[in-house]
């Protein structure tokens, strides 16, 4: 099965009519991923046995018009709870952690009939912008197996973007579905905050985390995000507002036209000239389309970085303490006493990042120091959140690079935690104000070859525009349809 050749629309059409199987489809599925893996390495458990017979089942069952997902292979992120298959974070902590419960989003998809393939590497408990930080192997692009994939939802995104799936279930605490889209070529949404529940996610930052999926295309996209969107009994930061059918909406008479697309300045700053030429000629290109372009001032977005990582790195210190070598998970063998059995499962469960940014966030929150950082950074969030408002009273969407750069080389960033967090400077600002945003491809590094994403971000529970932009842009250009030449790609 070459993913690239179909969409979920005409998959579903294919098993209803009995052109291939749910089974067949699976098999040639698993065929696809293990061609791949040893090149890609973008899952950490595959389901096969399992998924087999849930094909098996789906089969004998028949699927219904309506169930678009019926039988269809898809991939989760391992820090999204899955009942008997085993969820690990990409840390020794969790090295062999079984859950008893399935994510409210697994829950969803397994209702709608879908077959979970397997769980895709990450960077240890969503710590990162490169997937290298996975306590168990680096994920590789498969524009360019030398380069990183992004972080921290990388092993969804190069699973993707090696046709294994047709999406993939990720995170995003601050950028972590959208960078791993840009430098992968592919689509990927972070909802708005409380559009999707968190219910058995494994927690980072609480306030900022919101699960999302990377796609093929824009419209299945729209779809899949509307099956696990909605309010959930089980996380009281849910939303209530209902949920659209966004992909409904996405056919030949959705327009630009007439679209107020704000630029700010301050996303062009720090951009490589090659980024820089590529976001420049997708946005002349929805020019063409009819959309209007001003350039705008997001004021505070300079401060977005070190905010983000003081608040993000105080909630990940205190969500990460359960890990304690007393519940559950990992236990270092030869502690002697309660002291040791602390301090020894935590040095080794974690692995160098975590503990970065388990010692910042308890640093910014110690006496002391709470009023001089984590208050501070409190109310530059609040900051943030009002710059994207007051843009928002007269444009319809934000548009801009979702990365400063292209995927850069594996090994060339991971010992300068600096330059790291500073590759998020233009999506964590979205993750502050809560709101939702997409990257889409919009073309190739003349300097690179590798893909470049196009960031549109759009006021709260407004993730039809977004859809409708991404959508447009997408048919009518094809770089969504490029793909990167691996051994076992059709």
């Amino acid at each position: 099965m070459d993913f690239y050749q179909t969409d979920l629309s005409q998959l579903h059409d294919d098993l209803v009519n009995k052109k291939i199987s749910a089974s067949e489809l699976t098999k040639e599925t698993f065929d696809h991923i293990k061609a791949n893996e040893d090149q890609v390495k973008a899952f950490i458990t595959l389901n096969e046995d399992e998924a087999m017979k849930r094909a098996e089942e789906i089969d004998n069952a028949g699927i219904a018009a309506d169930q678009l997902v019926a039988g269809v292979p898809l991939a989760v992120k391992d820090n999204i709870l899955t009942k008997g298959l085993k969820t690990t974070a990409a840390s020794k902590m969790l090295e062999n952690f079984n859950p008893v419960y399935d994510a409210t989003v697994v829950e969803k998809l397994k209702k709608a009939g879908y077959i979970n393939v397997g769980k895709t590497n990450l960077d240890e408990f969503a710590m990162g912008s490169s997937t290298e930080n996975s306590a168990f192997f680096t994920t590789h692009n498969p524009w360019d197996l030398t380069r990183v994939p992004g972080g921290s939802s990388g092993g969804s995104a190069a699973a993707v973007a090696a046709g294994d799936v047709l999406g993939a279930l990720g995170t995003d605490t601050g950028g972590s579905i959208r960078m791993p889209a840009s430098f992968n070529g592919v689509v990927g949404m972070k909802p708005t905050y409380g559009r999707v529940s968190r219910w058995g996610i494994i927690a980072f930052g609480s306030s900022f985390d919101q699960v999302g999926w990377l796609t093929r295309t824009v419209k299945d996209n729209a779809y899949l995000t509307s099956l696990i969107a909605g309010t959930d009994e089980h996380d009281t930061t849910s939303s209530l507002e209902d949920v659209p059918n966004w992909a409904a909406n996405l056919n030949e008479n959705t327009s630009v036209k007439g679209l107020k697309i704000a630029v700010p300045q301050e996303y062009y700053e720090d951009l490589n000239d090659d980024v820089k030429k590529v976001v420049k000629a997708a946005l002349d290109h929805l020019v063409s389309l009819g959309a209007t372009v001003d350039e705008v001032s997001l004021t505070h977005t300079k401060y977005g970085v070190p905010a983000y990582y003081i608040l993000a790195s105080s909630e990940a210190s205190s969500n990460l303490q359960r890990y304690d070598g007393i519940r559950y998970g990992f236990r270092a063998p030869d502690a002697k006493n309660l002291e040791e059995v602390y301090v020894k499962t935590r040095s080794e469960g974690f692995g160098d990042e975590v503990k970065r940014r388990i010692m910042l966030g308890t640093f910014s929150l110690s006496a002391g120091f709470y009023d001089a950082y984590f208050n501070k950074a409190a109310k530059v969030r609040r900051l943030i959140a009002q710059d994207f408002d007051k843009v928002f009273e007269n444009y319809d969407v934000i548009i801009g690079a979702t990365g400063a750069t292209t995927a850069f080389k594996i090994g060339a960033e991971i010992d300068d935690p600096k330059t790291m967090y500073m590759n998020d400077v233009l999506t964590v600002p979205v993750n502050m104000a809560g709101l939702p945003a997409m990257s889409v491809p919009a073309g190739f590094s003349e300097k690179t070859g590798m893909p470049v994403g196009l960031q549109i971000i759009g006021k709260r529970f407004d993730e039809q525009t977004i859809y409708n932009t991404g959508y447009v842009f997408e048919q009518t250009t094809d770089f969504h349809k490029k793909a990167p030449q691996l051994g076992g790609q059709n």
